[in-house]
Formats: C-alpha cells, structure tokens, sequence
C-alpha cells in the first residue's frame, strides 16, 4: 500500500457521496486501489500506481473488444469470459479477492468474477450489472426492471434459472426477495469483497492484513458501525494496544445508549489491550 493508493481508494468510493450513487463510483478503480495494499509501496507510490491502473484498466478494455457484435448479449459476454471461473480451493486464497489477480489467473471468488463480467459489459456497451444473492453473487444481464437473465460467473457464465437463486438462498436460511434481484450498489460491493477478506485474514498469521481491510471498509461513505470495534481487535492482533484501548473506548462511548452490553464488551476489551502495556 501506500499514502497515495489510500487517498485515491478515497476519492473514487467517495464520489457519490454519502448517498454512493452508483454512476458516479467506479467499482474497477477501486478494486485496483484495494489490490494495491498488497503492494510494497515503491510500486504503488507515483508513476508506478497510475502504471498499475493502466494496465489493469487496458486489460478489461482488450476483453471488452473481443465481444463479438451480434447474438444475445449473455452469449456475447460468455464467448469471451466463459474462461473465467471459480472452485471452492480459490476460498483460501487472498488473490482470489484481488482483481490484477482475477484477470491475470482467470479465477476468483464470485463476487469478483462478477465484477470482471460487468465491467466488460460496461465497456462493451451491454447492460449488465452485478446481483447479490444471499449466500452468492451473479450477474443480472438485460434491464432490471424488464426482460433479464442470470448468469453465474463462477461457473464460466452459465444461465442461473430463477428457482435455482431461490434454492441458493434458501441454503443460507433465507428467501429470495425481488431486492436481492436489483443491481448491487458499488460500495456495498466493495464492502462485501473487504468482508470476504477479513474473514480470510481471521487467522493470527493474516492478522495485518485484517487491519487494512478494515481501514479501507472505515473510509467507504458509508459502513456498519460494529466495523469500528472488529478494527480496534484488529488492531490488537498486531500490537498497537494505545491506538485500540483509544478506538474500543471511542466506540464504547457511541454505542452505551442503545446496546450497553457491546459497550461494556468493548471496554473490557480495551482494558485488555492497556492491560499488556505493562
């Protein structure tokens, strides 16, 4: 990472506002700008972060152009992405999340390969957009509020009959409404790809890696408030007690009126956190 990724990540989640609207923030960008806190920072600083948008962005741009110009739009995208793919080993990958690395392997978790399919439709002049279904993130192509089919990046673009999305969300515990079928807001996507990653950072060894996340999930416009607390425990993880005890006790302090009990748990926490100081 460096200073200058984090201030660019900024600008573009930021775009929209506090509202987020959805054309005004590029998910591409900022994906790229998150995959950039896995980067030493002379490689992210200056001419070489604007050298890794570039190639990236021109990536997607030279898969956009080999979309053929005729047949059914579905058709049109998995002809050129029907390579790209998912299997369930890409859950214990961080590159799985990272989009250089999703283009550049040809796997991913869904919600990238997602991203991958409507970025391309969006150069390519095909309406698509990304859907996030309970428990699995697809692709709506057509008009939302119209004529449209599913289809699931993560089996290289293959039709998602309707019944199927509703059996999908059925395995998480819950049922398919028509807003799990609307187009997914850039900064909830971005929020749910930083989730998938703290929960694959979960472990001691990722634990800096769970502290990035959450800083850039704290500079989206808009983000769970519980986010604060899993960035002071974060925090901890990798020894910076002074910065957490402060951070638990600020969030203590927001949440003592309506859920006393969490602001409790989060001093103690915090306590803790003093407590190794000695």
């Amino acid at each position: 990472m460096s200073a200058a990724s984090r201030e660019r990540f900024a600008d573009i989640v930021r775009a929209g506002g506090a509202a987020g609207d959805p054309a005004d923030v590029r998910l591409d960008r900022a994906l790229l700008m998150l995959s950039a806190e896995t980067q030493p920072d002379d490689e992210v600083s200056g001419s070489g972060l604007d050298e890794v948008e570039r190639r990236w962005l021109a990536e997607l741009d030279d898969l956009a152009e080999s979309v053929p110009a005729d047949g059914r739009d579905d058709s049109r995208l998995r002809a050129v992405l029907g390579g790209f793919q998912g299997a369930s080993s890409d859950y214990t990958l961080l590159e799985s999340s990272l989009l250089p690395d999703v283009l550049r392997r040809r796997r991913g978790l869904p919600i990238l390969l997602s991203t991958v399919w409507t970025e391309v439709a969006r150069r390519a002049g095909v309406p698509a957009y990304g859907v996030g279904l309970p428990g699995h993130f697809v692709v709506g192509v057509g008009d939302p509020e119209g004529v449209r089919v599913l289809v699931d990046p993560w089996s290289g673009g293959r039709l998602l009959p309707y019944d199927r999305a509703r059996d999908i969300a059925a395995e998480t515990g819950r049922s398919l409404k028509p807003e799990h079928l609307r187009p997914h807001d850039p900064i909830d996507t971005i929020n749910r790809v930083l989730g998938n990653i703290r929960a694959w950072a979960s472990t001691p060894e990722r634990s800096r890696h769970r502290v990035w996340s959450a800083e850039l999930g704290l500079l989206l416009p808009r983000h769970d408030l519980g986010l604060r607390r899993e960035y002071g425990e974060a925090l901890i993880a990798v020894g910076r007690y002074v910065e957490a005890s402060r951070l638990l006790e600020d969030y203590a302090d927001l949440v003592a009126r309506p859920m006393p009990l969490e602001a409790e748990q989060a001093r103690r926490i915090a306590r803790q956190a003093r407590a190794r100081l000695n």
